[in-house]
């Protein structure tokens, strides 16, 4: 049985999570994002721990435990002027900061330097961070990927979802993406994203980004699909988190708000006879989450 049929769906059902990532980034991402859970046809959202908006966006969580709401476990930071680092003490976790203790800004960095030790140690800082708040997460998912970079290093995150009772958000296919390691990965009996839709620089620098969401929802494929998109507001305070950084930056965060919230949005998801699923339904799979 594929994840449909065991969902008690038809075997060819378009399932599809509509995520937003990076909540707690910012004010305006936290606003973005809790406007398009409301009023949009966003379902799910993951929260960055260790960001200084992370208490807005947490008090959302707590006080609305019936949106799907996970932990997007950060060991990256790749914004210019604006930088955060890790839950523990820099002392403890030495080996994930720069000569200024944040986070490496890229995946290589952080894949040359970081200690697999110090890595699941800082994480499951995040995650009981997270628990303490009082918030109950559905799911766990990655910042950048980053836990993608090596085999080794996804076993940790993988690992961790097993000792929560958590099902973790992997797709093959971007995970070697962005794989830094020649190493194999073991992808057996681990839950996988059939196909991840996700907006590409290409349509942005060319106007087309809204038209290329609303295309891969014609599109769309049987299967287990996750949406990844980035909603916030194009603001003075989101300018100044991207600057110099057009990719994922204020302006196209703008436009996953603006697409995902409108009823054009609403119409192709029933159009096309999509499914919305959320990490809770996945969740109570036994299967993937011990």
């Amino acid at each position: 049985m594929n994840l449909a049929q065991k969902l008690g769906y038809p075997e060819d059902t378009k399932l599809l999570i509509i995520h937003a990532d990076d909540a707690g980034l910012s004010h305006s991402e936290n606003q973005a994002t809790i406007k398009g859970l409301q009023n949009g046809s966003v379902n799910s959202y993951s929260i960055m721990v260790p960001c200084a908006w992370f208490f807005e966006m947490a008090t959302f969580a707590k006080n609305n435990p019936d949106y799907d709401c996970g932990i997007h476990l950060t060991l990256t930071c790749e914004w210019e002027n604006y930088k955060f680092g890790p839950l523990l003490p820099v002392t403890e976790v030495p080996s994930l900061v720069d000569q200024n203790g944040y986070f490496y800004k890229t995946r290589a960095d952080f894949k040359n330097n970081a200690i697999p030790s110090e890595i699941k140690k800082e994480l499951t800082a995040q995650i009981e961070k997270a628990l303490q708040f009082g918030i109950r997460p559905t799911h766990l998912d990655s910042h950048m990927c980053s836990v993608g970079v090596t085999p080794e290093i996804l076993e940790i995150y993988k690992e961790l979802g097993k000792t929560y009772h958590l099902p973790v958000f992997i797709n093959k296919q971007f995970v070697d993406s962005i794989s830094l390691s020649d190493e194999k990965y073991n992808f057996e009996n681990t839950l996988l994203a059939d196909h991840l839709l996700i907006g590409n620089f290409s349509d942005f620098e060319k106007g087309h980004l809204r038209h290329s969401y609303a295309k891969a929802l014609d599109n769309i494929q049987s299967g287990f699909n996750v949406f990844l998109l980035h909603p916030a507001f194009d603001d003075f305070e989101m300018q100044g988190i991207t600057i110099h950084h057009p990719n994922f930056g204020s302006a196209w965060r703008q436009t996953d708000f603006n697409f995902f919230t409108s009823e054009e949005c609403k119409s192709k998801l029933k159009e096309n006879n999509i499914q919305l699923i959320t990490w809770s339904d996945i969740k109570k799979i036994r299967e993937f989450v011990n």
